[in-house]
């Protein structure tokens, strides 16, 4: 492998950083340059990702990035596996239809939009590739301030309450944060998560409890980040406050929680004394989320609301996998992030656009009429022969494939993904002849009912819109509106063409992931440029 290479994992952070700081140096009158910046940088980030995914597939890439050539755990340390690579792409695929959405009326809605969106997408990257505690919390706050300004974009008393709601947690979460970090390095000497991972088997005494406390406190502030209950009372008001395709780049936000969980809980802490630590917060809050989540969903009159509290079953469905500590279930759990996640995002910017046509108080009408009837029940003339404009059909079809893939439905990937999750729970995965556990029927349930519960509701809502008797406008959209919401669907297809290639890379994953040597080594034994490879059989490392 050519030594130029290595320079491409630090590109996903640097393409956003210098296109977003480009960015402010022009006015916001030139709307076509910053837009075209912006799309160029995304394409070239997406272009990276990929291209980094296929190096880290073949074998032969040695995923570990020396900041000032400083060797580990003395400098900063970007690494890249196949976790990592993986979010970099769902990150990368998923900004671009949101960019596009934006570049029809958003962006101009609000000063600062497209360097806001790359300074966020840099924080995101940031936080998949770093190897050490403190820069993800520095990314982590840049992630975070990015957000803050792209929530209240578009101004409005409903986006700046939920704004301000969300900046409120979030801050009170990076405090928690820095706590977390610094009883860790307090206990530890040391924040390179491989080092670390070293290291935490020769704490002991009180160092080894002011470790865990501070492990703790990172847990609680990752776990606000993924919306486990009780934590999450902010997201669906922040989520569905949020203009459409904000919304829609904020559905990989949830997963960065869910993220670190996975890296720290098997790089970490899974490992001798602190092996199993806090799984069962994570499988029991996992299904109270999913619980909460699928009771949200029932009761949301908003498709808003109703995706927002999506977003919560997605997350208490990995929360609460995760807690199983199971290969083949957590590997079904990556198909069912990459699937959720795109769903996601495209329906809340579907969203927009299905709504775009109805009159404002509709939906409280419908609500109306279903509970207590036309009151003038006046016969209607049936008009034969009236066909559905294009438009609707094309939202309608749409909507239709979002409503099968949070349903977990057949044929799509929703389906795959739940599947490959029960079967490693229940089917040919389950271990031997052991009686299943009866938390594991409760996911079982809560997956079948939350699937159910999803049905019901884009059912009652995709009548209410598109067949119900109520007059409405045709919506006016344009192909730039519609085209990333049929790309990210379209992108749900081919993971359900491709869903064999697709599980072989999610279940090598976890066999990585739970071989946490071979990324210890990657990281200590990595080379410095200009130094010479150590003879031996430790002599560096490739993950």
């Amino acid at each position: 492998m050519s030594g130029w290479q290595q320079h491409f994992i630090i590109a996903p952070i640097v393409i956003p950083l210098v296109a977003g700081a480009l960015l402010l140096f022009f006015d916001e009158r030139q709307r076509v340059v910053k837009a075209m910046i912006s799309v160029v940088s995304c394409l070239a980030l997406a272009a990276v990702a990929i291209h980094l995914l296929r190096l880290v597939n073949s074998g032969d890439f040695e995923g570990v990035y020396l900041l000032g050539n400083w060797p580990a755990p003395f400098g900063i340390v970007l690494v890249v596996d196949r976790l990592s690579a993986l979010m970099l792409v769902l990150a990368s695929i998923l900004a671009i239809p949101a960019l596009v959405f934006a570049l029809a009326r958003w962006h101009t809605a609000g000063a600062h939009f497209h360097s806001l969106f790359q300074f966020l997408l840099m924080g995101l990257n940031g936080a998949f590739l770093t190897g050490d505690l403190f820069n993800l919390f520095v990314f982590f706050e840049v992630m975070l301030a990015a957000s803050y300004g792209l929530l209240m974009h578009g101004s409005g008393p409903m986006r700046v309450k939920a704004g301000l709601h969300y900046i409120a947690v979030n801050l009170a979460a990076a405090l928690c944060f820095l706590i977390g970090v610094s009883a860790i390095y307090g206990s530890a000497g040391t924040l390179n998560m491989a080092d670390l991972a070293v290291r935490i088997g020769e704490i002991e005494g009180e160092r080894r409890m002011l470790l865990e406390a501070g492990a703790a406190i990172l847990g609680v502030v990752f776990l606000i980040k993924a919306g486990m209950w009780p934590l999450n009372f902010w997201l669906p008001g922040a989520y569905s406050a949020a203009v459409a395709p904000v919304a829609g780049i904020f559905a990989i936000m949830s997963k960065v929680g869910i993220y670190v969980i996975l890296r720290l809980s098997l790089l970490v802490f899974g490992q001798g004394e602190s092996a199993g630590l806090g799984l069962n917060v994570l499988l029991y809050g996992g299904m109270a989320t999913i619980a909460f989540g699928t009771i949200g969903v029932l009761a949301s009159q908003a498709l808003g609301r109703l995706a927002s509290y999506s977003v919560l079953v997605s997350s208490g469905t990995l929360l609460a996998v995760l807690g199983l500590s199971n290969g083949e279930v957590t590997a079904g759990a990556l198909f069912y992030m990459v699937s959720s996640t795109l769903t996601i995002g495209a329906f809340f910017m579907l969203i927009e656009l299905v709504e775009r046509g109805q009159d404002a108080g509709a939906s409280v009408l419908a609500v109306t009429m279903e509970a207590y009837g036309d009151a003038d029940e006046e016969e209607e003339e049936v008009e034969v022969g009236v066909t559905m404009p294009g438009t609707i059909a094309v939202l309608g079809i749409c909507f239709a494939a979002c409503g099968i893939l949070l349903s977990g439905l057949p044929p799509l990937s929703g389906f795959v993904a739940k599947f490959a999750m029960l079967t490693g729970m229940i089917g040919v995965g389950a271990t031997g002849d052991a009686p299943i556990p009866a938390s594991v029927w409760w996911i079982v349930g809560l997956l079948i009912l939350s699937g159910l519960a999803a049905l019901i509701s884009m059912t009652r809502a995709g009548i209410r819109t598109f067949w119900a008797s109520m007059e409405g406008t045709v919506p006016r959209v344009l192909v730039m509106e519609m085209a990333p919401v049929m790309l990210l669907i379209a992108l749900t297809l081919t993971l359900t063409v491709k869903a064999g290639p697709a599980m072989s890379y999610m279940e090598e994953t976890v066999r990585n992931l739970q071989q946490p040597g071979t990324y210890i080594d990657a990281v200590i034994n990595a080379r410095r440029a200009g130094v010479a490879e150590p003879s031996g059989p430790d002599g560096g490392g490739g993950i």
